[in-house]
């Protein structure tokens, strides 16, 4: 049995990202790349790709390009909405997808998809046994024929509903053969097609039923009554104008035969690297990966010795180079167990059970050696320090090293990044441990192989990677900035910082109160009581109950996300009394019920992780908890900033934090002249663009002109545009258009600058910080104009943010030795953005402050003048 599927390739996409993009959850990869659509769509192919008895499949497109139905009605298809950017940038992957499959795709000038579908299944209906149509336009339901069936997407592939020639009738009420005259009656609002005039699908059916084609109820039109005789005389011309446009073409030109769209199955190494390139671990978990041809070789055979100490400890002090791991019984190195630890040094792999770490010897040999690699240095070093074993450096850390190489690399699982420069077979940690933060620990031997097996990987990798380095010239940035950086930021969060739980509690009460409050105005002006955290129920009273405003709807409901709720704000108070709800509950439940089940009585500080790999900037991000999102401007922000406290009671907190660097970064990269002198002569940068663009002395600029000229010089660093600037403004295009140009006349460095950023990206295929930090871009020459300007923005970013992201991490490194020199007992408690915090001993609070703003304004020599501001308090609440 021969059996064709063919694939209305657009209805197929639209589906799978408006499935996942109605709720929010827009998939990104770690360069930024949206990837919900393609990921919808794989899962989808998934399902198709498992059809029974499928044997070939061809899938089509609409070129997006103007139509022989456009030249018939200028108003044809009018009215819709532009595709989504976020959407847009995915298309091109979808169709590499396509391509990787093996399977033939179409899209041509002057016809749609549904043309081409309907000339294949014309064609394919006197070859194949069975032609199955898979959309969600209904248009094509005109095709169903002898042999040809359409089957309509509802939700996903998994639920189709199939339309034969057996049932067509019973489900419609008239016959395939007249869909289009059913659509000549009723319209077709999808595409700007009119029907007659009050005339519905009831009213439709039963004329078919009478006189079976538009053309036969126009030639009967006497034997109509009333106000539908009057419709069909004065809308005659209309119905078969859009009976004429709602018939698909079967003449559209296709070359290929049906043995080009045999299905053969895909490319399993372009498919491997497709799912890489897109981070879609869970297909790549699917794929089997011994028939993927991989990179280098490596067939090592590794010898497993099991509890050996003495012979470890042997390996440690004899060996040039040795591989170590620390196995945990889960995600958090400040919490988890350690199960046992793992060293490699040639074909020979040692695993010793963590009782073993209470060896003199053993600890002796691990301290002194200068030449451990490891796979992630601060997880090591943090959870061998609390056995007290320290280790004061590593020769190589392989996530940081292949973070160094693509920033991408850093966030991947263990696996996939040493598959990035090497065959292997090793399986992903998951398989090992589930998926949970504390692991479901299999039995020792499991585990401990796998340890091994890591560190003979690593040990075959780390000179692969190392050599990349040399080559990308970033030599520096691994060994003088980023390895270094990793034990400090160990010693920081084993520090921790002090949160007063009391303190806590109160700001739990505040906050419970203002949701009260929030809760009884909107209940008020509701009516009634009802659950307001439901967004289903919230729904229902904004738009059926209380009529406010336009509704959006979603699948599952009302849309009432922040976005519809700031609309509805301008029109009743009631969306205002929402947002402020939904501020103090995700204060309440992510700060002070998020900080104390992270804080005991015992030990009433925070060990955030910080994740030094995993931004695409080279900026540090934190986790357990995330410090780095408690808002800095907002009271509610400053509120929460108050529990957190010196560890001493007489102490102190001082934060150092770098004043406008990004754009002191972009002065001296661009070689502004204006902008240079302003930072060098200490001149209110904001004020002085303020005076030149509104041609005034810089003593008369008021708030708000400095407020905007601000917003300009921020924007321009993010490559904002004139629609974004005018949003963030409250002002007209024009006028952010016209401001802009001011700006650029004023600094024309800075655009010829922004402009060299992007030709110099589409060159090399990367940005480039002055430490040689690279983010590739790969889609900076992409024929998709959504793709190529959203990294157009960010090559203009990276260099900057990536500059200042360095230079950060430079003046924290200076910053813990110079205190380590003086003996201090302050310490560094955390890092955020642009600031450094440092919990101070009373004794030491003049000494720190000055070490800290000597070192971070003299850290590094960039051409423009570092300044850093320095206070101190009782609390983080220092403003």
């Amino acid at each position: 049995m021969r059996k064709i599927v063919l694939l209305d390739g657009n209805s197929i996409m639209f589906r799978a990202y408006y499935a996942t993009a109605y709720t929010g959850n827009l998939m990104k990869t770690s360069n930024g790349l949206y990837t919900n659509a393609v990921y919808g769509f794989v899962n989808m192919m998934n399902s198709i790709l498992s059809i029974d008895g499928l044997t070939h499949i061809f899938v089509a497109f609409d070129k997006g390009k103007k139509t022989f139905r456009h030249q018939a009605y200028a108003d044809y298809k009018g009215g819709r909405k532009p595709m989504p950017e976020e959407f847009a940038m995915q298309i091109p992957y979808i169709k590499k997808y396509i391509d990787i499959l093996g399977i033939k795709r179409l899209e041509l000038d002057e016809f749609e998809a549904d043309d081409i579908i309907g000339t294949m299944s014309k064609k394919a209906k006197d070859y194949f046994d069975e032609v199955m149509i898979i959309s969600g336009d209904k248009d094509l339901l005109q095709l169903v024929g002898d042999n040809v069936k359409v089957c309509l997407t509802k939700k996903g592939i998994s639920d189709l509903e199939e339309y034969n020639e057996d049932n067509f009738a019973s489900l419609m009420g008239f016959s395939a053969s007249q869909m289009t005259d059913y659509k000549a009656l009723i319209g077709d609002s999808s595409d700007n097609l009119p029907g007659l005039s009050g005339v519905g699908p009831k009213t439709a059916v039963k004329l078919l039923e009478s006189y079976q084609t538009i053309e036969n109820i126009i030639s009967h039109v006497d034997e109509l009554k009333g106000k539908l005789q009057e419709t069909v005389k004065n809308e005659a011309e209309i119905a078969k104008r859009t009976k004429m446009l709602a018939t698909i073409a079967t003449n559209a030109p296709i070359e290929y035969s049906f043995d080009d769209l045999e299905y053969a199955g895909p490319n399993l190494n372009e498919l491997h690297s497709f799912f890489e390139e897109l981070e879609f671990q869970s297909f790549l978990k699917k794929m089997n990966f011994k028939q993927v041809e991989k990179k280098e070789k490596q067939e090592n055979i590794v010898n497993y010795h099991f509890n050996e100490l003495e012979e470890t400890i042997k390996v440690l002090e004899c060996s040039n180079e040795v591989a170590l791991e620390v196995e945990l019984d889960g995600d958090n190195y400040h919490r988890a167990n350690i199960l046992g630890i793992a060293i490699a040094s040639e074909n020979n792999g040692y695993y010793l059970r963590a009782e073993y770490l209470k060896d003199d010897k053993l600890k002796k040999a691990l301290t002194l050696n200068k030449n451990i690699l490891t796979i992630d240095s601060k997880k090591t070093y943090v959870s061998l320090k609390y056995q007290n074993i320290e280790i004061s450096q590593f020769a190589f850390d392989l996530i940081l090293g292949a973070y160094v190489v693509n920033p991408s690399y850093g966030n991947m699982d263990v696996k996939s990044i040493f598959e990035k420069f090497i065959e292997t077979n090793i399986v992903f940690h998951e398989e090992i441990y589930g998926k949970k933060a504390t692991y479901d620990v299999p039995n020792e031997e499991v585990y401990a192989k796998y340890a091994i097996d890591k560190c003979q990987l690593l040990l075959a990798t780390h000179k692969i990677i190392e050599e990349k380095i040399k080559a990308n010239d970033q030599t520096k940035l691994y060994y003088e900035v980023e390895l270094p950086l990793a034990p400090i930021l160990g010693d920081i969060e084993m520090q921790g910082f002090k949160v007063n739980r009391n303190r806590l509690n109160e700001i739990g009460t505040y906050l419970q109160d203002e949701i009260k409050k929030a809760e009884e105005s909107i209940f008020a002006l509701a009516g009634h009581e009802f659950n307001v955290s439901s967004p289903k129920q919230l729904g229902v009273v904004l738009f059926e109950e209380m009529k406010v405003g336009k509704p959006k709807k979603t699948k599952t409901g009302y849309s009432t996300s922040a976005e519809v709720l700031e609309e509805l704000a301008k029109v009743h108070p009631i969306a205002n009394l929402v947002l402020d709800y939904r501020k103090y509950a995700k204060l309440y439940s992510t700060y002070v019920v998020g900080l104390l089940d992270e804080t005991s009585e015992e030990d009433p500080k925070v060990h955030t992780i910080f994740k030094q790999a995993l931004t695409l900037t080279g900026r540090l991000s934190s986790t357990e908890p995330n410090i780095q999102n408690i808002p800095v401007r907002t009271v509610e922000g400053r509120i929460i900033r108050t529990a957190f406290v010196p560890s001493n009671e007489d102490g102190w907190l001082v934060s150092a934090d770098y004043s406008q660097i990004e754009l002191r970064i972009l002065a001296t990269l661009s070689k502004c002249s204006n902008m240079l002198d302003a930072f060098n002569n200490n001149v209110d940068l904001h004020a002085s663009t303020a005076s030149k663009v509104f041609n005034k002395n810089i003593d008369e600029v008021t708030k708000e002109e400095r407020r905007m000229a601000k917003a300009v010089n921020f924007g321009i660093v993010y490559g904002i545009s004139d629609w974004g600037l005018a949003e963030q403004l409250h002002i007209m295009p024009y006028e952010a258009a016209a401001f802009i140009k001011k700006y650029f006349e004023i600094y024309p460095e800075i655009k010829n600058y922004l402009d060299e950023c992007v030709s110099k990206t589409k060159e090399l295929g990367y940005t480039i910080t002055v430490y040689n930090r690279r983010r590739y871009m790969p889609e900076i020459n992409s024929s998709n104009a959504a793709l190529r300007k959203f990294s157009e923005r960010a090559s203009m970013n990276a260099p900057i943010q990536g500059t200042a992201a360095d230079v950060m991490k430079i003046a924290m490194i200076n910053v813990y030795n110079k205190m380590k020199e003086a003996k201090l007992a302050s310490k560094i408690v955390a890092q955020v953005h642009d600031e450094l915090i440092v919990d101070v001993v009373k004794e030491e609070l003049e000494t720190v402050k000055v070490i800290v703003k000597e070192t971070m304004e003299n850290t590094v020599q960039i051409g423009v003048k570092l300044a850093c501001d320095v206070e101190y308090g009782e609390t983080w609440d220092l403003k």
